[in-house]
């Protein structure tokens, strides 16, 4: 059954009277007014008074367009609900995707999301049905159990490198937004694959999404450089790619790596790169790296991995094969970066600043004890786990790079979290170019936050803290958030196709 709900004001005016406003495609700040009516954006400057009009007051809280996440593994009303709070109006699983995603798509609605939400192809689930039969789910938990499996992770044969394309292109034939590269799970493939995946990309102009494989720091025999493959790749097929979560694929290597991604940019290849503002990483237990003869490549122990659902902190590593093999899907968190280290804090605080460095969660959902991974009831259950991304990732960029740092004003944060991810997109996806900006015609994804109290509230043992500071969220005109508050009625989100 589809979800409607919400209080959307069809054919009446919304005045958003007084706020700082915030365009991120001019780069401009003014005190101005916002007009919305039946899901546009109408009109931003002196908007005369409307008798018929409901006007809110919102002197002295910026208003800026709704944050597009090009990563969220979310896939749930609990996990979109923490988005809404953190100001994201479009979540989009861009890096894993899912198969097939008309099944993807189909479940989304008939469940009903708060957000806007789409997928890429997934290039993992559609290797796993050539290499082992798998019919795909459309469903991130199956995706996560077979990533350790060495199966998938060989390098393709002729036939099989044959059938994965001819999949990859009809799902993007039915609309899916570019294809999502696993490629750091299984690094050892032949890099002839990524190219193939490249020259798709570019005969159908779309974008790939990249977890890159192992950087030569970490792992001298590797096929190619993760990073190098990337920027190699763009400038030999010209297809647009997006390497993802630069921080945690590159870590304490991350100032070589945004280098020569700067180098490629700069040489007219179209790259670009997101980052989150976090020392952890998440991921399936039986990720190819961290298998126990790979953990020193990253400086890492045992003890750096937790799991989500019980949080066990793993002691050993006779312990971590045993969770391997037992439950390969399983999602823990990977310390990687000492947040309180004031270097390695410069180092994230360098990929997150690094010029048109998209800000993107990699948001995983949350789960409860008992194998609970969805819930409606608001506020979330008490026992729910995640990492603190899902809930924190933007009011948390925002106090660092605004309040903090002054490194950026609120109209380059609004460029960072909503123009720029719209832009990845909107070449190929009509519906994303009227996202990501404030002006009219523009589609009344807002976000009204006060800019003294936006703040994460997660924290790695407490991480589904909404966060605060976001007062009003309005999706295609819906309010999400108002006053500060969520309404559980509100189901207004739409599918982002290609």
């Amino acid at each position: 059954m589809a979800h409607g709900g919400g209080r959307r004001l069809d054919g009446r005016v919304l005045i958003l009277r007084g706020g700082l406003v915030a365009d991120p495609r001019t780069g401009t700040e003014q005190v101005a007014d916002v007009a919305v009516s039946d899901g546009s954006v109408v009109a931003v400057g002196s908007v005369p008074d409307d008798p018929s009009a409901e006007v809110i007051d919102v002197t002295g809280l910026v208003v800026g367009p709704g944050f597009i996440d090009l990563h969220s593994h979310v896939h749930s009303i609990a996990g979109q609900r923490l988005q809404a709070m953190d100001g994201v109006t479009t979540t989009l699983d861009l890096e894993a995707g899912l198969l097939p995603i008309e099944l993807a798509y189909a479940r989304a609605a008939a469940d009903g999301r708060v957000l806007h939400y789409g997928f890429s192809a997934s290039w993992g689930d559609a290797r796993a049905v050539a290499h082992l039969g798998m019919a795909p789910e459309a469903d991130l938990e199956a995706s996560l159990s077979m990533l350790g499996d060495p199966a998938w992770q060989r390098t393709s044969s002729a036939a099989e490198r044959h059938a994965w394309l001819e999949l990859l292109e009809s799902e993007l034939a039915a609309g899916a937004l570019g294809i999502g590269v696993l490629m750091g799970y299984a690094p050892r493939s032949d890099p002839a694959e990524f190219l193939d995946v490249a020259r798709l990309a570019a005969s159908t102009g779309t974008a790939t999404f990249t977890h890159v494989r192992e950087i030569v720091e970490a792992d001298p025999t590797t096929p190619v450089d993760g990073a190098e493959e990337i920027t190699r790749a763009a400038a030999e097929t010209g297809a647009r790619m997006h390497h993802c979560h630069v921080n945690s694929t590159s870590r304490r290597h991350v100032d070589r790596v945004l280098g020569l991604l700067d180098g490629s940019r700069s040489a007219g290849s179209d790259v670009t790169v997101e980052a989150y503002p976090y020392g952890a990483g998440s991921t399936a237990i039986g990720a190819f790296f961290l298998a126990p003869e790979r953990l020193g490549a990253w400086g890492l122990v045992p003890s750096s991995i937790t799991m989500v659902s019980t949080g066990e902190r793993i002691a050993s590593l006779a312990r971590l094969t045993e969770l391997r093999a037992t439950d390969p899907g399983a999602v823990c968190v990977v310390l990687f970066l000492d947040e309180d280290s004031p270097a390695d804090n410069a180092m994230l605080q360098r990929a997150l600043a690094f010029p048109d460095a998209i800000v993107a969660s990699d948001a995983m959902r949350v789960e409860w004890p008992g194998g609970v991974v969805d819930t409606r009831e608001w506020p979330l259950p008490p026992g729910g786990q995640t990492h603190p991304r899902t809930a924190g990732t933007y009011a948390r960029s925002l106090r660092r790079m605004v309040r903090e740092t002054g490194a950026w004003t609120w109209s380059e944060a609004f460029r960072r979290c909503a123009y720029l991810p719209a832009q990845v997109l909107a070449p190929f996806t009509p519906a994303m170019r009227t996202k990501g900006y404030l002006a009219p015609g523009a589609d009344a994804d807002l976000v009204v936050l006060s800019p003294d109290q936006i703040t994460d509230r997660a924290t790695y043992l407490d991480p589904t803290r909404p966060s605060t500071g976001v007062v009003h969220l309005l999706v295609d005109g819906t309010f999400v958030v108002r006053d500060g508050a969520l309404d559980t009625t509100a189901y207004p989100g739409r599918p982002v196709r290609r």
